[in-house]
């Protein structure tokens, strides 16, 4: 779909944005579960505030985010050719001043298949033409991650190589989900290398 089918009156439409990782869902075999549904922001859509859905935007499930026990459990669902806006997670403080570690991540993908990149590894971007060419032109001028590898649905999990160090997936041209471990979140700590992008 062309990107301005999920914008309205110039504003996100995330009905529309919905319906189209319901469609991918589908496609998949992947269940729509009665609480996807309900229109509570349990299953979230975001453009990141780019306005250019179809290239930077995403949508997903926090299905835990336990602080005292210190561990997350995520769906991310990534429509064809869409990416993450590149981010980190940094280390924070709660309320009584007691430190937070920084979210540390994992990533198994179910299905399509996405693209990895890291500012951690040797500089290869330019081996994967086909994913360069899909990045949006609001990443590009802040781009840190030029580490690339192509992650399939085999059952491996990726780790975050290092702590509090820039990342982002982009999704092949079906479309991928991937279901994500980690520490616990706390959006204090996130930070995204495009200056207005947002959570």
């Amino acid at each position: 779909m062309a990107n301005d089918a999920f914008y309205k009156d110039g504003k996100f439409d995330t009905a529309a944005a919905k319906q189209a990782y319901f469609d991918m869902f589908k496609r998949f075999g992947y269940p729509i579960f009665p609480s996807f549904l309900k229109d509570d922001d349990y299953f979230w859509v975001l453009d990141f505030k780019q306005n250019d859905f179809t290239r930077i935007g995403m949508a997903g499930v926090i299905f835990v985010n336990e602080k005292d026990e210190g561990y997350f459990v995520h769906d991310i669902f990534l429509l064809p050719n869409q990416a993450i806006a590149e981010h980190r997670h940094l280390a924070t403080k709660d309320a009584d001043g007691k430190p937070i570690r920084c979210k540390m991540e994992s990533w198994v993908v179910r299905n399509g298949y996405v693209y990895g990149f890291s500012e951690i590894g040797e500089p290869n971007l330019d081996k994967f033409p086909e994913a360069k060419a899909l990045l949006s032109a609001k990443q590009l001028p802040y781009l840190k991650s030029v580490h690339v590898e192509k992650w399939v649905p085999d059952g491996i999990a990726h780790k975050l190589p290092k702590d509090e160090t820039w990342h982002f997936m982009l999704a092949g041209p079906e479309g991928a989900i991937v279901t994500e471990a980690a520490t616990y979140h706390d959006g204090a700590g996130l930070r995204f290398s495009i200056p207005s992008a947002q959570f």
